[in-house]
């Protein structure tokens, strides 16, 4: 039976095209080294409805004429910041190379930056369960040319049919992000999605905007299908971007033991909440079993009371319960930060370096995450606290968020000290203990203290880590802004 995320009847529904076969070109300025889910999965669907379809992945590849001239629509996946910000920088060539293509965007950054987004030229905007919309779109053009998404952003919460992602044009998995271990030998990383959503509220996330709570699960025939084809193509390893692995428990489980039992040796990684660890503690000796080597989780801090501002749903304790259980059960931790917030003191960000040392994390931890900055974009629920507590003062075009500036001067200028000496020290190649302690000294300094550097004894033993850093909320550098 053909897999399809839409009938023929919705297809008729939508209107009559012409009989010259159109192009649809979908383009991932970026989606964190990996080969981007997000295009695979409606180049399927777009397929199956009989339109050409070309897919760019601006990480891995150029814009061209080429493949941009005979466009008549193309669609560009917003994910994250970085990825906003790099189409933002792409679209007027994308204009001066598709002169007749309509332009959309989709994805979580899409929705919440459409008035901008329209002023720089995208004829519609897509959130959520989108991909049945965007195909009404595209065949809305050639017919009535009437599609909503013309007027007004339109974010589908209605659950759809997924198919099985085509990846056949994208770039091999070879030229992604690989899974890197101690030893120094890697594995070719495959990469897709049980869930999309998430059914938590955390202030500071860009799904919530768009999904308010809402998850839904990709069936496991599905997933299976699309890692099957994966490990066909070189994958050696399967990385699940689901926002959070387990907001469907159950389902997890099902992808996992069906995956298991078809090919037992592989191995594979998964972002997981805190809460989520805390909740599910027997879940960690069957991750382990089935090919679990590391979870990536956002602890964001070890304050409570930054935590509670977040609501990200733990407190620093059960961060610390969470480290304990991980080494129990040798599944590799991969804790992920935003340091420098509203609420930050230059106190208790050395609480968090000392904190890090004393659970010996050092070696697990990406030193960028130690300069992060809290974004607010548009949408943010961090907008709805008192401007006096967030320090929030305009949206910038610029950065595609909320500008602000803390209360006390010390704690920005520390972090872009932070900043630059971190991307100074991983140019030069130090390690990750000395960039940590430079890290810690330029703290110190800001606080009037002069401790001890940390020893090698408190940096944990070494993990896997993706070649590629995780983090989806930071700034991009100018040369991924002009790459393509």
């Amino acid at each position: 039976m053909k897999n399809c995320c839409t009938s023929t009847s919705s297809t008729a529904e939508a209107g009559m095209r012409t009989s010259d076969q159109q192009r649809i070109v979908l383009i991932s300025p970026y989606d964190l080294g990996r080969q981007p889910f997000a295009l695979a999965e409606p180049a399927a669907l777009f397929r199956s409805a009989d339109f050409e379809v070309e897919c760019l992945d601006l990480s891995q590849q150029k814009l061209t004429g080429d493949i941009l001239e005979p466009a008549s629509v193309v669609f560009l996946y917003l994910s994250m910041l970085t990825a906003t910000r790099i189409a933002v920088e792409a679209m007027p060539r994308i204009q001066q190379m598709a002169p007749r293509a309509r332009i959309a965007v989709f994805g979580w950054y899409a929705p919440v930056n459409e008035n901008f987004l329209r002023q720089l030229g995208a004829d519609a905007v897509f959130g959520g369960e989108s991909e049945t919309d965007m195909l009404r779109y595209a065949e809305s053009i050639s017919a009535a040319d009437d599609h909503p998404a013309r007027q007004q952003k339109v974010v589908t919460l209605k659950r759809i049919d997924f198919m099985v992602p085509d990846r056949h044009s994208l770039p091999a998995l070879e030229k992604y992000s690989q899974l890197i271990f101690p030893d120094g030998h890697r594995r070719i990383m495959g990469f897709t999605e049980t869930t999309r959503g998430c059914k938590h509220l955390c202030r500071h996330c860009p799904v919530v905007p768009v999904y308010n709570g809402r998850f839904y699960a990709i069936p496991v025939d599905i997933v299976l299908a699309d890692i099957r084809q994966q490990l066909a193509q070189g994958a050696q390893h399967i990385s699940f971007g689901d926002p959070d692995f387990l907001n469907g428990p159950l389902h997890a489980k099902r992808v996992i033991e069906t995956m298991h039992e078809e090919f037992p040796s592989l191995t594979y990684d998964a972002v997981i909440k805190i809460e989520h660890l805390i909740k599910y503690p027997d879940f960690l000796p069957f991750l382990r079993d089935t090919g679990c080597i590391l979870v990536t989780t956002a602890v964001e801090s070890v304050d409570d009371t930054i935590l509670e501002y977040l609501e990200k749903g733990h407190s620093a304790a059960e961060f610390e319960q969470v480290v304990s259980l991980m080494k129990q059960h040798d599944i590799a931790l991969a804790p992920t930060f935003i340091p420098f917030t509203p609420w930050t003191t230059v106190s208790n960000y050395i609480d968090l370096l000392n904190k890090i040392a004393e659970l010996k994390l050092i070696i697990s931890v990406n030193p960028v995450q130690l300069s992060l900055r809290l974004l607010i974009p548009s949408g943010s629920r961090i907008l709805e606290l008192p401007k006096e507590e967030t320090c929030v003062t305009d949206f910038n075009p610029a950065s595609l968020g909320y500008t602000w500036v803390h209360k006390d001067p010390d704690v920005d200028a520390l972090q872009v000290n932070i900043r630059n000496w971190t991307e100074q020290a991983e140019s030069e190649g130090l390690s990750r203990l000395d960039i940590f302690n430079g890290i810690r000294r330029i703290a110190l300094k800001a606080a009037g203290r002069n401790d001890k550097d940390v020893t090698e004894d408190q940096c944990g033993e070494p993990v896997p880590t993706h070649s590629e850093s995780w983090y989806c909320c930071a700034e991009p550098p100018e040369q991924q802004l002009s790459s393509f």
